[in-house]
């Protein structure tokens, strides 16, 4: 089965700047990829260069088989979604219309967006459990209602691959749970979802298989228990291996089991 997405010899920075490179790994149909890194690692200049908002330094970025600088922008906004991080918003839109911006690239040029739109956006709101907020406005609901909304926004535009930028990050533990269950059952539908996250436990509990990132580079790739181990995730973060091993004891031994 061919990669939704394939990096080659990806080299990723901002300008001049390298913050890493020799990148190679696929994301197949239907798999959950988890990245971990440190503050500062590179994950989210990983996951724009892969979106094609950033150019790479070297190598290539493929989706689908086809490079992602060739892909006309509104059908690669059809077939790949992204939840970035929680941002304020600076437009008082209503929650509703937030979300609604996801089926832009289903509408045409100078179309308004039709009853079918936005049912779906209304599907995607009752998906995460907030279709209570739908008339709110966006920038008067908490850091974790916004995330849950730019999630709906991504869902609603029914991508293939979906990238999501810590998306527990700003959420209760309650909706932290809503979250991941929801990525396991867009797994269990056949969408990829590529997924970086400050988190090791989530990733242990999510993922296919977890990326490292640090130094640079690609520390590690492989299948979440032979991944991230203790020593594995100490070096990665600059902690001591006991400190880890004790966090994340009941992960490991479930995954082991």
């Amino acid at each position: 089965m061919s990669a939704v997405l394939q990096a080659q010899a990806l080299s990723i920075g901002h300008g001049r700047r390298c913050v890493a490179q020799g990148l190679d790994f696929a994301l197949a149909p239907g798999e959950v990829l988890c990245l971990l890194g440190a503050n500062g690692s590179g994950k989210t200049t990983l996951l724009r260069t892969l979106l094609g908002l950033l150019a790479p330094l070297a190598g290539e970025v493929r989706c689908s088989g086809q490079n992602v600088a060739a892909w006309p922008r509104a059908a690669f906004a059809r077939h790949v979604g992204y939840v970035p991080q929680a941002h304020a918003g600076l437009f008082p839109f209503s929650v509703e219309d937030v979300v609604l911006m996801g089926r832009a690239a289903r509408v045409g040029r100078f179309a308004a967006p039709g009853a079918q739109d936005r049912q779906v956006a209304r599907q995607c709101l009752e998906l995460l459990g907030i279709a209570h907020l739908r008339a709110s406005s966006y920038t008067a609901i908490s850091g974790g209602e916004r995330q849950l909304a730019l999630i709906a926004r991504a869902l609603a535009q029914q991508p293939a691959l979906l990238v999501m930028d810590e998306p527990t990050a700003s959420l209760d533990f309650g909706n932290q749970i809503r979250v991941l269950e929801h990525i396991e059952r867009l797994r269990a539908g056949g969408m990829a979802v590529l997924m970086s996250t400050h988190q090791p436990e989530h990733a242990l509990r999510i993922a296919d298989r977890i990326a490292l990132l640090g130094d640079g580079r690609l520390m590690a790739l492989g299948a979440p228990h032979a991944t991230a181990t203790p020593a594995a995730l100490a070096a990665l973060y600059g902690v001591s291996e006991s400190a880890v091993a004790a966090s994340l004891s009941p992960f490991l031994d479930r995954m082991t089991a």
